[in-house]
């Protein structure tokens, strides 16, 4: 689906629109926008100062088969609440990719192992973080932004004393 997006940039917060293909209101936008892919119609969602649409998805024809129905008040309610669970989500994935963590059984004793990734355009890198069962930070060293954290790696670590990874050079 190809499109133009509104320039979002001219309206704030308290600009409130309500017409039947643009409504404005509590710092989101919804456009009804033409699907250049087939002769329906979608609806894209803005948040306010971003440039992208937080979702896109198909939008109702109109009685007439061939306009689309107008945006309305509960229908722009249920957008923002799925734009923003679809930005939450997102978030969440992030997060999940930058910070791991898992529970080990090493020695008669839990560990929990976390790798945190701190994304630098020019040097990336984690760290990686060893807490024992009294809650107390063991150990921290750091590794590649691609070290892989998994159970036999973690209890690696942890039954060799927790020595740095060795690094290779690209």
């Amino acid at each position: 689906m190809t499109t133009s997006y509104m320039d979002t940039d001219d309206l704030t917060e308290s600009t409130a629109i309500r017409e039947d293909r643009l409504w404005h209101d509590n710092g989101w936008m919804a456009r009804v926008i033409k699907n250049e892919d087939d002769d329906g119609w979608a609806v894209a969602m803005f948040k306010d100062g971003e440039a992208e649409p937080a979702l896109v998805g198909p939008w109702t024809m109109g009685r007439d088969k061939k306009n689309p129905k107008p945006l309305d008040q509960t229908a722009f309610n249920t957008l923002i609440k799925t734009a923003s669970e679809v930005l939450q989500r997102h978030a969440q994935q992030a997060h999940a990719a930058l910070h791991k963590q898992l529970t080990v059984f090493v020695n008669d004793q839990q560990w929990d192992i976390k790798l945190d990734i701190t994304p630098d355009e020019d040097a990336p890198f984690a760290t990686l973080s060893a807490i024992n069962d009294e809650g107390s930070l063991v150990a921290q060293v750091r590794v590649r932004p691609d070290f892989k954290l998994t159970s036999a790696t973690a209890s690696a670590w942890i039954q060799n004393d927790f020595p740095a990874p060795e690094t290779r050079e690209d």
